[in-house]
Formats: C-alpha cells, structure tokens, sequence
C-alpha cells in the first residue's frame, strides 16, 4: 500500500505547517497525511537513530516527561532530536510535559529506588521530613504543608498509574490525623509501590491545595529546555 511523504522541513520553518499536509502530498495519488502523533521520548527512545526512526514513522510531536530526569538529561534528548530533525528534514514539535499540582512520594534511598511494601490495615505516616528514608512506616513527601490541608476520613491516592482495583501497585489511604507537619493513614489496600522511577505521584481527593501549579523548579526546567533555532 503507498504510503503518505509525510511532512518535509523547509525555510523558513513555520510551527504551523506541522498541523497541515506537506506540500509533497498536494500532488499523490494518496490522501495526504492528517493523522498527528504524539511520542514520549525515553531512555530507549531517545538516540538520535531511533528518533530518525519515529520521525519517519510519523511522529511529528515529541513529548518530554519531565516527571524524572534532570535538565542535561532532558537537554541532551532535544539535541538528539534536534539533529534527527535536520538529517530526516522532517519537522517535529516538542511538548513539555510538567508534573504540575501533583505531589510526590521521594523514594530514593541513597539515590536507588526501592520497592515500599504496604499492607492493609496498618497505618503510615506522610512527611515533609525528607531526612526520613522511604519505608513501610514513613513516605517522605515534597510538601510541606500536606497536614494542614487534610482531615480524618479523607482519602489519598499513591501510585504511578491510574489505580483501577485490580493492580497491586498503587494505593489508597485515609487520613486518621495529623500530628505537626505530619499525616497518619490507615492503608486500605496491600501493595508494593515499585517501579523505574524514584518518585511516585501523591494524590488527595476532594481536598483543596496551595501547591502552586508550576513550581519555581519546573519554571526554570522549562526555560532551561528550550529549542534553539
């Protein structure tokens, strides 16, 4: 089946052709190509071979997650890309993805994350103390004013993904009280908080917060990463 020539990058480059066919469409036999798609770069997406590759699979929009990972890191991928850009001459737009209002539980024990076994019906205690090495008795988080946003009975929600019921990876917990900057659950469902990561995001429902839609940090990631033309 004949495929599509995708887009192609000429002068001056305009972000604006990335939403529209390419100019080598208008004369193909084939309908033009519409569909756009978005790639999130990672550690085994992020070369300069693989992401000439994506580009010449379609992708035309590279999404960076900054949930881990620090400035030369993130950095470093936009040159890759950068230059898979130039040798494919096919163009690609570059989302910044910020973690936002979301809070974090700082698994990194001596810069090596570790898997957190939790159990129903014990109790734990959410800190900003981030001397406090993660554990099953204590998750260090970074905010600081968790407790003072919190009552007994609501409910938190810790994991990496969506919790669906079913996985053993995320977990539910309820707010029995506050002592200081700390807060004391009771854990509702058994699971092993684990993963490639070393932070897992921290979830309060039906709570207000002051956490600042993007941080002072994440400003100045996103300042930090920016295309150069």
């Amino acid at each position: 089946m004949p495929t599509s020539t995708m887009l192609y990058l000429k002068e001056p480059v305009s972000l604006s052709s990335i939403l529209e066919p390419s100019a080598a469409d208008a004369g193909s036999s084939t309908s033009p190509t519409l569909t756009k798609i978005i790639g999130t770069l990672g550690p085994q997406s992020r070369s300069v071979e693989i992401l000439e590759k994506l580009l010449q699979a379609g992708m035309c929009v590279a999404r960076f997650d900054f949930s881990w990972g620090d400035d030369a890191y993130h950095q470093e991928t936009l040159e890759n890309l950068r230059t898979a850009v130039k040798n494919t001459k096919r163009l690609c737009a570059v989302m910044l993805d910020t973690v936002g209002p979301e809070l974090q539980v700082l698994n990194n024990n001596n810069n090596q994350a570790i898997a957190i076994d939790l159990q129903q019906g014990e109790t734990i205690i959410l800190t900003p103390d981030k001397s406090k090495p993660a554990s099953s008795n204590f998750l260090p988080i970074n905010y600081a004013d968790l407790a003072f946003a919190v009552k007994p009975g609501d409910e938190i929600f810790v994991g990496q993904y969506l919790f669906t019921g079913s996985e053993a990876t995320s977990v539910w917990l309820e707010v029995m009280h506050t002592q200081g900057d700390d807060v004391h659950c009771v854990i509702k469902n058994s699971a092993i908080l684990t993963g490639t990561y070393s932070s897992f995001f921290l979830q309060k429902t039906s709570v207000s917060s002051s956490a600042p839609v993007r941080t002072r940090e994440q400003t100045k990631q996103m300042k930090s990463i920016t295309p150069r033309c």
